[in-house]
């Protein structure tokens, strides 16, 4: 019978720990055994044996934490599926009609963008209580309170009439479950890169956060899909809305019971090397402060705003976007919006995979902001062939998901890199501090930039144009963060971290090496190192 792993604590002046046995086998036939257990590590050797009532110091063996290998663990990827799906569901409520925006005017009296402004500012002002919260509850915590937060949102915008043919909810409800999503939502955003460094190997890391922080574009493209064709009428906008509170629901039961809080071993030698120095995450507002004196960290800044701007204001204006390239048919735009969507999902799986390899941060960014520029700009011209080919719309409306979408978690990686040891889910809080509250202040600029038009080109045959002025809003904040960011030059203290990486360990744990009556255990290095460094301290 396994008992509970018992915690650990940093040796002063070392670069050991203090422990007791990785894993203690009780014999259920014997009473004693719980006063004379045998430790046996992943490797087979025998540390000792220990009598369970003395004291956390004197009775600890020690382990070389210098000889554990990092490992990762398939439960990674529940993880990541489980944090993936609420950050879709997150959007899918956020831009839940935008694919309709005449329908809930029609139904509320209030336009649909004024509702996604309150979901945004409702996300800027939680997420600066994200890190705090998970470093005090730990990130299974946070994520499943996160969750609970979210489904009593969607059934309150639900109104349960879609139970009973009732009536659509009060706007009132819809902007009370509107705001309690909103704050549920940096839970899911913030902490991708927290759950790759914790759960993923350091060659795995941008491809899983690029999953995990765009996945909720597929929720938005969800909402074009799914609300295109249900909320065309007050009956069809409220069992939409109950559609969404019980798949919400569903995600939730789940979190619920299968969402982990750290893995058994560290997946990285840089997340080893933040057990062995014992690294303390600091209040969010100290390392904000730590970020901004921090080399090279204003960059990725800039360019994850610079992204997740464009994103949203090209999603939320879909349909004007669409009409002045000539496609008018609204199954048609749906299907543009999920397709522009879909693309930034795939960008940033394909993109991130690369960087995972080469670590070619600034090379990638700098391809994509100069990308995002040049495929913009067919998406504003009024009287131009080029902007008034639907096919051609399209193709650019694509291309820029493939290049705008991947920027996002390229530098937060990037950012996590060179604030290494700094916290994971601060340096992400920022940066959707940011990117969020830029979006909500340049959504309502660039729907009045839209009215305006801007001659391009006068005078030059064949090119010459009129081009709306909101996309001439977006070309100048990707110019002006592609000069920006290409000054970009910092150590990525991270990965140097993990290319010093020791080939020749030789301490692995392995569900597969031990013995039939043990089991991995339950109990995380992490979760040890908090709790016995606070009995260590009291003396206990």
């Amino acid at each position: 019978k396994f008992q509970e792993m018992s915690p650990a604590t940093i040796i002063p002046g070392t670069s050991r720990r203090r422990m007791k046995p990785l894993f203690a086998v009780n014999d259920d036939d014997n009473n004693n055994d719980s006063n004379n257990d045998t430790i046996e590590t992943a490797n087979g050797d025998v540390n000792g044996i220990m009598n369970t009532d003395t004291n956390l110091e004197t009775a600890a063996a020690i382990v070389d934490y210098s000889k554990i290998k990092p490992k990762v663990v398939p439960q990674r990827w529940v993880q990541l599926a489980y944090l993936s799906l609420l950050a879709l569901l997150s959007d899918w409520v956020c831009f839940s009609v935008a694919a309709a925006p005449d329908q809930f005017e029609s139904s509320f009296g209030h336009s649909a963008s004024s509702i996604i402004d309150i979901f945004l500012f409702t996300n800027v002002a939680t997420s600066f209580l994200v890190t705090d919260v998970v470093a005090k509850f730990g990130l299974q915590r946070a994520i499943q309170g996160a969750a609970l937060f979210m489904a009593a949102g969607c059934w309150l915008r639900s109104g349960l009439g879609f139970l009973n043919a009732g009536v659509l909810a009060d706007y009132p409800l819809i902007v009370a479950g509107t705001v309690l999503v909103g704050i549920a939502q940096p839970f899911f955003q913030c902490t991708p890169p927290l759950l790759s460094a914790k759960w993923f190997a350091n060659n795995e890391r941008s491809t899983s956060t690029a999953i995990a922080l765009n996945f909720n574009q597929i929720g938005i493209a969800t909402a074009f899909l799914v609300g295109g064709g249900m909320a065309t009428s007050s009956r069809g906008l409220e069992n939409y809305f109950g559609l969404i509170a019980c798949m919400t629901t569903l995600v939730t039961f789940g979190t619920l019971l299968q969402f982990q809080n750290d893995p058994p071993v560290p997946p990285s030698t840089s997340e080893l090397e933040k057990l062995v120095k014992g690294e303390q995450e600091p209040p969010f507002f100290e390392s904000v402060q730590h970020f901004f004196s921090t080399k090279g960290f204003t960059r990725p800044l800039a360019a994850f705003i610079c992204s997740i701007s464009i994103t949203n204001v090209v999603g939320a204006f879909i349909d004007d976007v669409m009409n002045r390239g000539g496609v008018t048919g609204q199954f048609q735009i749906d299907l543009a919006g999920a397709g522009f969507e879909l693309a930034i999902v795939a960008g940033g799986i394909i993109l991130g995979g690369y960087v995972d390899k080469t670590k070619e941060y600034k090379k990638v960014t700098m391809a994509c902001l100069a990308a995002t520029a040049l495929l913009v700009l067919p998406l504003g011209l009024t009287d131009h062939y080029l902007g008034r080919e639907p096919f051609l719309v399209i193709l650019a409306l694509l291309g820029l998901g493939m290049s705008a979408g991947p920027i996002q978690p390229i530098n937060a990686e990037l950012a996590v890199d060179v604030t290494y040891p700094g916290d994971e889910t601060a340096v992400e809080s920022v940066q959707q501090i940011g990117g969020n509250l830029v979006s909500a202040l340049l959504i309502p600029l660039a729907e009045k930039a839209s009215e305006r038009d801007y001659t391009l080109l006068r005078g030059v045959p064949g090119l010459e144009s009129d081009i709306r002025g909101d996309v001439v809003l977006l070309i100048a904040l990707a110019g002006i963060t592609l000069a920006y960011f290409s000054s970009f030059d910092a150590p990525l203290a991270r990965t140097a971290a993990d290319e010093g990486e020791d080939d020749d360990v030789v301490f692995e744990i392995t569900s597969e090496e031990l013995p039939e009556s043990v089991s991995m255990p339950e109990t995380s290095f992490q979760e040890q190192e908090q709790t016995t460094r606070t009995a260590f301290q009291n003396g206990n």
